[in-house]
């Protein structure tokens, strides 16, 4: 994701080889999940997708972006 920190938006961005259903999540330091990004079935390509954490409170969260059998987990850093 770029920027990292951020304040209060960034792009998550990747790239898919084959069409899949894909899950892109964020989740707050205790695991609590906070926001679904994507939800879908998609085709191979690359996407991007815009977080808006205008809501949320500083800190640690995580996303974690699954594509068929490919799962993937990132920090990120909220500042505000």
């Amino acid at each position: 994701n770029y920027p990292n920190p951020f304040n209060p938006g960034t792009t998550i961005s990747w790239q898919s080889p084959v069409g899949s259903h894909q899950t892109l999540k964020v989740y707050d330091l205790l695991g609590n999940e906070v926001a679904t990004l994507v939800d879908e079935f998609r085709n191979a390509g690359r996407y991007e997708v815009i977080f808006d954490a205008t809501q949320l409170s500083s800190g640690i969260y995580f996303y974690r972006l699954q594509a068929g059998d490919f799962v993937q987990t990132r920090k990120m850093i909220l500042v505000k």
